[in-house]
């Protein structure tokens, strides 16, 4: 804490953010599947978990049903998993079992006959497994929203995907994280493309970084937790370049007042999310030029871009872009 303080001084000196509702009242209506050559579809909110549903529900026989899941409490994802089953589907679930009510679903869903593996964390290094994916038959589902008993409260994004060359590298991270929980590492290589994993290599970071350094007209972001040092500087560095940045936070996270102070002093506009009451702003997203979307698990600290597995998606999806930012700018209307 102290050397990361001095580091945000030493920025300054360069550079001179109840109760909730009941998540099992009711069910929305069923999402549709994305359009037709759809490559990325962008959900929000509590929709997300009827995608999940979704998704769940329709597999088939052998089919592959993969969750990976940070915080997972929800007993209707459970069920759905364990129907997925009884249908022959290939269900395999990874938790970290730092979370407590996630080493209580994973040991009800092992002792019902479901595969189960514990992601190995580095203790020494603070490390969670902190992804969020869904991955069923030919389609994914990446973001930002735990599967806890509360979570459809918080606000958040996910990105549902068919997309053969993303499918192919989520498989492939979820296999590297199959074998890592079954003792057996086998890290992959770095990669050049939409799919950026942190823990193995920082892949997350250098996809932000760029992202940041080739903004030249605008950068909307909605980040539950903004400390790292790296970040700032160029989210600062983009508003010099003439670009408007704009960044929410979520006000319940104390590390955010630093880096707001800070990047307000810069000349970024900073504000800070105001939801409904119980509502995090727990997404971790960002919109680059109006046209390249990144958002996923990782946020923009430390430990999210440089020590817990993190996973995130980057999309030029003109539709995904378009509804983030829509929702950006209600959020940014109502926010202060």
């Amino acid at each position: 804490m102290g050397q990361t303080i001095s580091t945000l001084l030493a920025l300054v000196v360069l550079l001179a953010g109840c109760a909730g509702p009941r998540p099992f009242a009711h069910r929305a209506a069923p999402t549709p599947p994305p359009p037709a050559g759809t490559t990325f579809r962008l959900w929000q909110d509590s929709a997300i978990f009827d995608v999940a549903r979704r998704l769940i529900d329709g597999a088939t026989d052998g089919q592959p049903v993969w969750v990976e899941m940070y915080e997972f409490s929800r007993p209707d994802l459970a069920a759905e998993l364990q129907k997925a089953r009884h249908l022959g589907a290939d269900v395999r679930l990874i938790v970290d079992r730092t979370v407590s009510v996630s080493a209580r679903t994973a040991d009800r869903l092992a002792a019902a006959g479901l595969a189960v593996r514990s992601y190995p964390v580095d203790d020494k290094r603070h490390q969670i497994d902190h992804v969020k994916l869904l991955l069923v038959g030919i389609t994914a589902l990446v973001g930002g929203m735990n599967w806890g008993r509360t979570s459809a409260a918080n606000h958040d994004y996910a990105l549902e995907t068919g997309s053969r060359e993303v499918m192919g590298r989520l498989r492939a991270i979820f296999e590297q994280d199959w074998s890592l929980a079954g003792g057996r590492p086998a890290p992959l290589a770095a990669m050049p493309g939409p799919v950026a994993q942190t823990a193995p290599g920082q892949e997350v970071r250098s996809t932000l970084i760029v992202a940041l350094r080739q903004s030249h007209s605008s950068v909307e972001a909605e980040v539950f937790v903004l400390t790292d040092p790296d970040v700032m500087w160029e989210l600062a560095a983009a508003h010099r370049r003439g670009a408007r940045v704009r960044v929410l936070l979520d006000p319940g996270q104390d590390v955010n007042r630093p880096g707001l102070s800070l990047l307000r002093s810069a000349g970024v506009e900073m504000r800070w999310y105001r939801g409904t009451a119980g509502s995090k702003l727990h997404a971790k997203a960002g919109l680059f030029d109006g046209q390249k979307l990144l958002l996923g698990s990782a946020n923009w600290s430390e430990s999210g871009l440089s020590v817990n597995h993190e996973l995130d998606l980057e999309s030029e999806d003109a539709q995904a872009a378009a509804a983030f930012a829509g929702r950006f700018e209600q959020d940014w209307s109502v926010s202060g």
